[in-house]
């Protein structure tokens, strides 16, 4: 069945490519012809009474008449004897006739010149335009042949090679989807109840967390014809196009049912018909029509519509109701449990160390979807076969997940003494503020080396547990930490640098949200004063309050900001031994360890006779978790990614 639609894909694209060399030839022709035509009539520089005049007295050789463009030629021997030909436009035929006779010379008739094969050539193609668009009419590809047929991609039963077992971290959308391949594996069944399958289900969810592949799964394991195609394969610069398109695939798709249609990207198309998000006639037209054909077929035959979007904000309200998309089905990012699952599917055919943790990589990956995860995958195998190994290890997994999130070491980037000392002190500051406070993440990493992101160094740190909420007092730790670099800075050097522009936009968008999101402010109260747009692409933030409010935001965040500076000031100036002593050791070794870190810590509070330090963070291992879970009185809430702290 697969070569069949292959076949007659491959036809139309045929018929197309004759129909286009068709229209090229014609008006190649046209053009030649009329420049033909242009150039005859240019040529001509005699009057008719001095054509007459030049057949009366010079040796003509020989006369020529054209009437197919009306013009005489006389072929003439000059004093040289050279032939020389003269023509001119035909005003009177017989008095040229007369002449001609009288003198004897020859002559011929009406003959078809160059000019007049183009004219004919011309009407032949034009002819044959002519019967091919009545063949392709009689064949119901319409007035320009086969434009107006759906492209879709058909795979047939298990050709999508993708099953359940190939889609992990998504367990409850799988689970959405297994009732509708039961249903196409035996619809019989749910009628003979009275049930009906439901017309169609919405995938919504961020780039990159499976939605496609899952769309693949549901055609894998229910083993149907899968129609795949994307929302902008409708859009065509002929108006009417994509309807004809939308009536031919539903035309298609209910022959071969039971079946499963796939619409990637819908929002090219499914875009609401206001002039919010700006009209196009032609792409309106294509909505309705697919709305007409939704409502229109049998589903109980086993016709089944799936469409995938990350902007379900702007679809038409029409598309997504009860009786068309029936269902709304969240492809959301995968969280702990998920991203372990998602690593494991994709380092099957990779070769892997014994000592390999996935548990530490997706503790270090929050908040990364299942194509984050893939590319990391294929990252650490790459390094390994740089480093000469036919399997990967856990650094080398661990060096993926910097790779990703901050890119490649730059190591043609080489930073003068004092730069080098500015992004030290401005890292230990982040990583020693995160150590000295409660409730934030045990330090992993602290390097200086660049990155190809734009990182000059930067401090990771991994959670010891997945988190989905975050406290009042963990978020104003944070800032605390994110500003820890520009105190540090601050305190030894008696200046700032241009280092903590990431840090400050990181702070200040944090605190804003505590302010507008979460009232977590007491000037401000509960109110929610921020909208959030496009929350799976950009998630960009809109205030929704007057110029007033929003004077006071600024306000309450600066104040905020202050408070948290002047914190991480304090916590610095009070152990600003450790803080020499970590940067040295930075500086001597540009990358240090967690481990490395604390330790020197607890050797420099050792000798001042201070107690250990508040937040007691040293990096525990994913074996360690159980242990550390039971010596906690309580387990702190979670909340948002973390990502290295960039210079």
């Amino acid at each position: 069945m697969n070569d069949n639609k292959n076949n007659k894909n491959d036809k139309n694209k045929n018929n197309k490519r004759v129909m286009l060399v068709l229209l090229l030839s014609m008006l190649g022709l046209m053009i030649f012809s009329l420049l033909s035509r242009s150039i005859i009539s240019n040529s001509s520089q005699l009057t008719y009474d001095e054509f007459l005049e030049i057949l009366q007295k010079e040796d003509v050789q020989e006369v020529v008449f054209n009437e197919a463009y009306n013009r005489v030629t006389a072929v003439v021997k000059d004093k040289n004897g050279r032939e020389v030909s003269r023509t001119t436009a035909i005003v009177d035929k017989d008095a040229a006739l007369e002449i001609i006779k009288e003198r004897n010379i020859p002559y011929s008739g009406t003959v078809l010149s160059s000019s007049s094969w183009i004219s004919i050539l011309l009407y032949v193609a034009f002819a044959g335009f002519m019967v091919y668009w009545m063949f392709s009419m009689r064949n119901g590809g319409g007035m320009l042949g086969n434009l107006g047929k759906s492209n879709a991609k058909v795979y047939v039963q298990k050709e999508t090679g993708v099953t359940f077992a190939d889609v992990a971290g998504q367990d409850e959308a799988k689970e959405s989807l297994v009732e509708i391949v039961e249903f196409l594996h035996d619809p019989g069944r749910y009628v003979e109840i009275g049930a009906k399958l439901p017309k169609g289900a919405l995938l919504v969810g961020p780039p990159g967390t499976g939605k496609t592949l899952l769309a693949k799964a549901v055609a894998g394991e229910a083993k149907v014809p899968f129609f795949s195609l994307a929302g902008s394969d409708f859009v065509e610069m002929f108006v009417g196009m994509g309807a004809s398109r939308v009536r031919s695939l539903f035309k298609e798709a209910q022959q071969m049912a039971p079946c499963i249609i796939f619409i990637d990207e819908i929002d090219a198309i499914g875009k609401s018909r206001d002039s919010r998000y700006g009209g196009n006639d032609e792409r309106e037209q294509t909505l309705n029509a697919l709305l007409a054909e939704m409502d229109g077929f049998d589903s109980s035959k086993g016709v089944f519509i799936l469409a995938a979007t990350n902007r379900p904000e702007v679809l038409d309200p029409a598309l997504c109701r009860p009786g068309r998309l029936d269902r709304r089905i969240i492809v959301d990012r995968p969280d702990l449990k998920g991203r372990i699952a998602v690593l494991k599917v994709h380092a099957k055919n990779v070769n892997m160390d014994e000592s390999v943790n996935f548990e530490e990589i997706a503790l270090a990956t929050s908040g990364a979807v299942g194509s984050d995860l893939a590319n990391m995958i294929n990252e650490a195998a790459i390094l390994a076969v740089k480093k000469n190994r036919n399997y990967v290890t856990q650094e080398d997994l661990l060096e993926s997940v910097e790779v990703v999130i901050a890119g490649k070491e730059k190591k043609d980037r080489v930073m003068n003494e004092k730069e080098k000392k500015t992004v030290a002190y401005h890292e230990v500051g982040h990583a020693l503020a995160a150590a000295l406070q409660k409730g934030s993440e045990p330090v992993q990493k602290i390097t200086i080396v660049p990155r190809t992101m734009g990182a000059l160094g930067y401090v990771m740190q991994t959670p010891e547990e997945e988190r989905y909420l975050m406290t009042q007092a963990e978020m104003e730790t944070e800032l605390v930490t994110l500003l820890a670099g520009r105190a540090s800075e601050e305190l030894f050097f008696d200046s700032v640098s241009t280092g903590a522009a990431n840090d400050l936009e990181k702070a200040t968008k944090m605190a804003r949200s505590m302010v507008t999101r979460y009232g977590m402010s007491d000037e401000l109260g509960l109110m929610v004063l921020e909208t959030v747009e496009n929350e799976y692409l950009t998630a960009r933030a809109y205030l929704n309050c007057s110029d007033r409010t929003s004077a006071k935001i600024d306000d309450v965040v600066r104040e905020m900001l202050k408070l948290a500076y002047a914190k991480a000031k304090e916590l610095l100036s009070g152990n600003t031994k450790a803080l020499e002593r970590i940067a040295a050791f930075l500086l001597e070794k540009e990358t240090i360890t967690g481990k490395e870190f604390m330790a020197i810590l607890k050797e420099v509070q050792a000798e001042e006779g201070e107690p250990a330090a508040i937040g007691e963070n040293e990096p525990v291992l994913p074996e360690e978790n159980a242990a550390a879970e039971e010596a906690e009185a309580e387990a702190p809430a979670g909340s948002e990614e973390q990502e290295p702290q960039k210079s």
